[in-house]
């Protein structure tokens, strides 16, 4: 994963003063001391203007205001006095928002009702489609019967595209005629995923602005056609967001989750010069599981959301 942007870390290394630089030397004893002596460690007490500047950092990194609050509060209870060197307060940094992340870590759960409906939800140009074509590929590779229906009947080009990673995870993609009534593909497709056996039904969704109530609305007129069908359905409503969309992404959250009763987040994005500090704040915020997070375009480039493994790439920490 790409650590998160410099700010981060140069922001951390400014609350120290500067150690006198030992002469380039490669490997981990020359980082350790100069040609005669052993660099000093310059330290710095944790007091009011540290705590202030870590809170600014946290903010330019998307993290928010309340939750920036809430981390230095809880460094200012534990550390408050001691002196830190810079790579102590990334530790504590790291630990802090380690903390925060690690009750939002959960896979996607799989349930014994078959078919279980997994309804994929966001905004233009988050990466539902090729979410959804990770995700079947990961299933199918598990031993899960996947259909994928392609519920954005707006857009040929869409359906196309979902078409290409459903031919690449090898699983079958149902679609209906371009401008067809999405809610009524959904109905269709959870009757032919039981008909067919499968394990698990994916429903691709049009890309909508949350500011769209006539999108929003049709949104939610899926949801209540596919409660007819199985009235404990969808099993799982993901919401796909992109990282680079900063705090937007928690006014995405709160409107979706309100029209759609959103169960859990999927993060794309994160490769590249994303400011992934965001997923702090959601986790705080709303305490969604994060399922799962894109780092790359490939077929493969979906992993489990690693709390510790994100913390120390936000905060600029690569040993």
């Amino acid at each position: 994963m790409t650590p998160a942007p410099e700010p981060v870390t140069q922001a951390a290394e400014k609350l120290v003063e500067d150690a006198p630089q030992a002469p380039e030397k490669s490997g981990l004893l020359g980082r350790m001391f100069g040609r005669r002596e052993a660099q000093k460690v310059v330290r710095r007490t944790v007091d009011d203007d540290m705590l202030e500047s870590l809170e600014d950092l946290m903010i330019t990194s998307d993290m928010g205001v309340d939750t920036a609050m809430r981390v230095t509060a809880n460094i200012s209870e534990r550390h408050f006095g001691k002196k830190l060197s810079v790579d102590e307060i990334k530790a504590v940094l790291a630990d802090e928002v380690t903390r925060i992340m690690e009750p939002v870590a959960v896979p996607l759960p799989i349930y014994p009702k078959r078919p279980q409906v997994v309804l994929i939800v966001g905004v233009n140009g988050a990466g539902k489609t090729t979410t959804i074509g990770k995700l079947a590929s990961q299933f199918t590779a598990a031993g899960k019967k996947v259909v994928i229906a392609a519920g954005d009947t707006f857009r040929a080009a869409a359906v196309e595209q979902l078409q290409v990673w459903g031919d690449r995870a090898g699983v079958p993609v149902l679609t209906a005629p371009e401008g067809s009534d999405p809610a009524s593909l959904a109905f269709d497709a959870m009757t032919q995923a039981e008909a067919d056996g499968a394990d698990l039904l994916m429903i691709d969704t049009a890309g909508r602005l949350q500011n769209r109530s006539d999108l929003m609305e049709e949104l939610a007129k899926i949801v209540r056609v596919i409660k007819k069908k199985d009235e404990t359905a969808p099993h799982n409503t993901l919401l796909v967001l992109d990282a680079t969309t900063g705090q937007n992404a928690l006014s995405q959250v709160g409107t979706f989750q309100d029209l759609a009763d959103v169960s859990g987040l999927v993060m794309t994005k994160l490769d590249g010069t994303a400011k992934g500090g965001v997923l702090v704040a959601l986790a705080d915020k709303f305490a969604l599981p994060i399922h799962a997070i894109g780092v790359g375009e490939q077929i493969d480039d979906l992993a489990p959301f690693d709390p510790e493994e994100f913390a120390r790439a936000l905060i600029g920490i690569t040993d």
